[in-house]
């Protein structure tokens, strides 16, 4: 009887103490006393408060309270207040919706046999702004701070039926204290007139939150309750804290957004194959048009080979890229004629997400009529075209897209103090935002003139405006640093149809380019040069392979 003694009492060991401490969970969490009476809170006036004792209410003081530069925001307050009832149903049914397919993909899983809500709601007391910090820059962005507090009654209730048994979880009692900071950028001429808007958190963030399960507060075991609220401030601080950044596109690049560029992708045209016979009496005269998707420049070109179904150019371009993982080189084939249209020989188009920053790859591509799947001339033999790509990112670039840096870390806008002066090509970009007080003698129709190395390039026309804006950007691509080199960009105003004077200036400047070079970028408003007080802003930014 010894062995068997010893085995059950093993296996009564292995058995009683789990069953042991799950009754003494359930006992502790259920029978806790509830009719202890809650103590008055003691209000003392802050002069009979101790050092100490102040030291600790600092945080719960408001930050208008704390800092001069915050305002307070009491309009901001009521009216959230005013909304809130609204803004609750709105948007826990937004959640609904979205937490939907979530729990779809889970049924018939595990043994689940549904999930849904039992409570949804965000509760009766609003988030409170405890004060706005705003940034002002000379970036077109706007950049504000508010202290975030929300001590709210929500309850959110999830029901999970598990092999025929109810599983409830409760979310209640959620309090959130945050700073973030919120970028809108860039400023554009189109609502919501901001393209993106980025979050960061500038402090760890405090999150309390009371958790049931099957009605016992899981919160109440001692330790666990800090250990969860530390780890679920840790995570989301490790996530967004600064300079880590959660973006939010708002605006895509037909509304106006406009992106900068992060590389050069070069194309050479190397030949094509069997092209289609379009004239009568001879063969085809091609020649290739290409550009990237999104951009409004014109489509660079080869030259046109001359009786040739089988032509090699071997002709290379520089296209500027600013978003790789959307943009596609598109190709089109031409047979050149003398007269009449050019005939269309075929078209195709490559994803430069097919492509790896720094390495060659060449593409041997069908060409057909159109893009359109179910057309079924696109199955007729139109030929083959070889081009050659190759993605080089800047400098400033390389890192973020390549994953040679923390991928979570977002680089800033602001001016580089120091910039790798290098005489290997890149891109002069140039942007006329804006004028004031310019005055012509006889009209009042500004536009603004680009001259740089024999390139002449113009902004749009605004009528009878004395404080134009234009907020046009133009691209430069240079084979060597302008180290050595200044730019003239001169105010013009001009009269439509016939007139004595059409033209006449309003006032220009030269910018020494050294200082683009050395910095990466400026951005300055510039005093034109005869002109009463014509002011201009220009923003010049140089970017290297």
């Amino acid at each position: 009887m010894g062995f068997v003694g010893t085995f059950l009492g093993i296996v009564g060991f292995g058995f009683g103490v789990p069953i042991g401490i799950l009754l003494g969970y359930f006992l502790y969490i259920y029978f806790q006393p509830t009719d202890v009476e809650k103590e008055e809170p003691i209000i003392r006036p802050l002069n009979e408060l101790d050092s100490k004792t102040l030291h600790a209410l600092l945080p719960e003081i408001p930050s208008w309270m704390k800092n001069p530069d915050c305002d307070r925001v009491d309009w901001m307050n009521q009216f959230m207040f005013d909304i809130w009832p609204y803004l609750d149903k709105a948007i826990c049914s937004t959640i609904r919706s979205t937490t939907k397919p979530i729990f779809d993909q889970y049924i018939g899983k595990y043994c689940i046999e549904s999930i849904e809500f039992d409570h949804l709601t965000l509760g009766t007391l609003p988030p409170t702004v405890h004060g706005v910090k705003v940034y002002e820059t000379q970036e077109k962005q706007l950049a504000i701070e508010p202290g975030v507090r929300w001590a709210g009654n929500a309850n959110i209730s999830v029901i999970l039926k598990l092999l025929s048994f109810r599983v409830t979880v409760q979310l209640l009692q959620l309090q959130i204290f945050l700073v973030p900071r919120i970028t809108l950028k860039p400023l554009v001429p189109s609502f919501p007139c901001f393209a993106n808007l980025s979050v960061s958190l500038m402090e760890k963030p405090r999150v309390d939150f009371g958790l049931k399960l099957l009605g016992g507060d899981i919160m109440a075991i001692p330790g666990l309750y800090r250990f969860i609220q530390e780890t679920v401030a840790t995570q989301i601080s490790n996530l967004y804290h600064w300079p880590k950044v959660l973006e939010v596109p708002i605006l895509d690049g037909a509304s106006g957004a406009t992106k900068k560029p992060v590389g050069i992708l070069h194309v050479k045209v190397v030949r094509a194959l069997n092209l289609r016979k379009m004239d009568f009496l001879g063969k085809s005269d091609p020649y290739v048009k290409l550009r990237l998707s999104g951009e409004r420049l014109p489509s660079k070109k080869t030259s046109i080979k001359m009786s040739n179904l089988n032509p090699e150019w071997n002709e290379q371009f520089k296209l500027i890229v600013k978003d790789p993982e959307t943009q596609v080189l598109e190709l089109h084939v031409y047979d050149w004629e003398k007269v009449k249209m050019h005939d269309k020989l075929g078209m195709q188009v490559i994803p430069l997400r097919l492509l790896t920053p720094h390495e060659t790859k060449t593409f041997t591509v069908d060409l057909l009529k159109n893009l359109n799947p179910n057309d079924l001339q696109n199955k007729r033999n139109r030929g083959k075209l070889v081009v050659e790509l190759t993605f080089d990112l800047f400098k400033e670039e390389n890192g973020r897209l390549s994953g040679t840096l923390d991928g979570d870390v977002k680089h800033s806008s602001i001016s580089r103090a120091s910039h790798d002066v290098s005489s290997d090509g890149g891109v002069l970009l140039v942007t006329i935002e804006s004028a004031e007080n310019v005055e012509g003698k006889h009209h009042n129709n500004p536009y603004a003139l680009i001259l740089f190395r024999g390139e002449k390039k113009k902004t749009k026309m605004i009528k009878k405006s004395r404080d134009p804006r234009w907020s046009e950007e133009f691209q430069f691509m240079l084979e060597e640093a302008p180290i050595d080199e200044k730019i003239h960009i001169e105010v013009m105003s001009k009269r439509r149809g016939f007139s004595f004077h059409g033209k006449e200036s309003m006032g220009h400047v030269d910018i020494n380019l050294s200082d683009v070079v050395n910095n990466g970028r400026i951005n300055e408003r510039y005093h034109l040069i005869n002109s009463r007080n014509g002011i201009i802003d220009i923003e010049i930014k140089w970017s290297t392979i």
